[in-house]
C-alpha cells in the first residue's frame, strides 16, 4: 500500500460560486479520482528519494512523484531531501570524505555534516543512499547501500519509461530546496537550472503534468516569467519565508495575503494542522485559536476557522474583503486551463464572483478517517501511512 500521499495543495483559483456552494477544483486524474502525489516516493517502503522508491510509487498507482532537488558542484540537479546529505547518504562512511564535513548556517539555522553541492555528480555516485528515519521505518534500514543518488535527469527518464510501461501519464512534483540561500551563499541558480531542464525535456507549458513548488517568493517570481507549469508556495506552520524577512506565513495566509500569493503561484502547500485542525495545530495555525475551531460535521474534523472560512460559500467574502481577486490574472487562467483540460470542475465564473477555495479539506479529512491510516503532520505534505 502507497504509504505516503502528498494531496495537500490549496488552488489559488477562480471557481463558480452559488447559493448552493462552489465548484468542486480537487485536482482529478484522468479517471476523475483524487491525484495522489507519492511524496519523495513510496517512502514508508523503501528509502526516500531514491529511483526504487519513486517506482514503488507509481507501481502502487500514484499520479505524481515529489523529488526534492538540491545540486552538485558542478551543478546537476539530484534529489535529496537536504543539501546535507549526512542523513540519507553513507557518505561518513568514505574517509575521502572525510574532510568535507563542515558547519553552514542555512537560512538561520546551523548544520553540521556534508552537503551537496560541494560534491560532483561523480562524486555523489560513489555513495550510496539510506534510510533517514530508521526508528521511524525500520524495515527500509535492509535496503541501506543499495541504492544511488538519482539526478532529476534520472526521475524523468524513469517517468517516461513507467509512462511507457503502464500506458497513463506519471507527472513530477519537484521542490527546490533552499534556492534563494544557494544562489547567495554559493552562486549557484537553482531555478535557471530547472527552467533549463524543464525546457529541454519539453517538460515546462501548462499541460505539462508538473507542478514546481518553493517555500521562498522570489523564486517563484521569477518561474512565473520563465514556465507556464503550475506553481506551488509551501507554507511552514511558523515563520516567515526565507527571502522576506519582513513577512509572516501568517499573514500571508490571510485573504489580502493570499490575493497577492495568486498572482505569481497557482496554490499553496501548508502545512497540515493549517487544514486539520486539532488542538495542538490549531495553536500554531495563522488564528492562533483565537477565532475558534469550527467544526465540519459532515466529516467529524476540525478546522482551523481561517482556512475553513476561505474555502466556504460566497458570503464568506464579506468577512475577508479582497478574497474575490485572488485569482486574476495570468496565473489564474492558467489554473482554469488545467481544470477544464482535466474536467475538474465547473469554471468559468465572471469577475467579481471569485473566491479563494481550500478544496483539499473534506478529501483530506477523509483520508485521516479511513481506518489503518494515521495522519502525519508536515511542512506543505498530507503524510498518510
Amino acid at each position: 500500500m502507497l504509504k505516503w500521499l502528498g494531496a495537500l495543495a490549496i488552488a489559488l483559483s477562480p471557481v463558480c460560486a452559488s447559493a448552493h456552494g462552489m465548484a468542486d477544483l480537487t485536482p482529478v486524474n484522468a479517471d476523475g479520482d483524487m491525484l495522489v502525489i507519492a511524496h519523495r516516493g513510496a517512502s514508508g517502503e523503501r528509502p526516500e528519494h531514491t529511483l526504487a522508491s519513486y517506482e514503488r510509487a507509481i507501481d502502487q498507482g500514484a499520479d505524481y512523484i515529489e523529488p526534492d532537488l538540491v545540486v552538485t558542484k558542478d551543478l546537476v540537479l539530484v534529489a535529496r531531501h537536504e543539501n546535507e546529505i549526512g542523513e540519507t547518504t553513507n557518505v561518513a562512511d568514505h574517509p575521502e570524505f572525510a574532510d568535507r564535513r563542515r558547519t553552514k548556517n542555512i537560512e538561520g539555522q546551523m548544520v553540521n555534516g556534508w552537503f551537496a553541492e560541494d560534491f560532483t555528480l561523480a562524486e555523489l555516485q560513489t555513495l550510496r543512499a539510506k534510510e533517514r528515519m530508521p526508528a521511524l521505518r525500520p524495515a527500509n534500514a535492509r535496503f541501506d547501500g543499495l541504492y544511488a543518488i538519482p539526478t532529476f535527469a534520472d526521475i524523468i527518464a524513469l517517468k517516461r519509461a513507467k509512462e511507457a510501461e503502464t500506458g497513463r501519464k506519471i507527472g513530477l512534483y519537484p521542490e527546490l530546496k533552499h534556492p534563494t540561500w544557494l544562489l547567495q551563499e554559493s552562486g549557484i541558480d537553482t531555478v535557471d537550472l530547472l527552467v533549463r531542464q524543464l525546457k529541454q525535456e519539453g517538460l515546462d507549458g501548462a499541460d505539462s503534468d508538473v507542478f514546481v513548488q518553493v517555500f521562498d517568493i522570489a523564486p517563484l517570481q521569477r518561474l512565473d516569467k520563465m514556465i507556464d507549469a503550475p506553481l506551488i508556495l509551501l507554507i511552514r506552520p511558523e515563520g516567515g519565508p526565507y527571502d522576506e524577512p519582513g513577512m509572516t506565513w501568517a499573514g500571508i495566509m490571510t485573504p489580502t495575503g493570499l490575493a497577492e500569493v495568486a498572482t505569481y503561484a497557482d496554490g499553496i502547500g501548508p502545512w497540515m494542522g493549517h487544514v486539520l485542525g486539532d488542538d495542538r495545530s490549531c495553536a500554531r495555525c495563522p488564528c492562533g485559536g483565537a477565532e475558534g475551531s469550527p467544526v465540519d460535521r459532515a466529516q467529524g474534523k476540525r478546522v482551523p476557522a481561517r482556512i475553513a472560512a476561505i474555502g466556504r460559500q460566497r458570503e464568506r467574502d464579506r468577512r475577508y474583503p479582497g478574497a474575490g481577486e485572488a485569482a486574476q490574472g495570468r496565473r489564474g487562467r492558467r489554473l482554469l486551463h488545467r481544470r477544464s483540460r482535466a474536467g475538474a470542475g465547473r469554471l468559468g465564473a465572471p469577475r467579481g464572483q471569485n473566491v479563494v477555495q481550500a478544496h483539499v479539506v473534506t478529501q483530506v479529512q477523509a483520508l485521516a478517517r479511513t481506518p489503518g491510516n494515521a495522519l502525519g503532520l508536515g511542512d506543505g505534505q498530507a503524510r498518510i501511512g
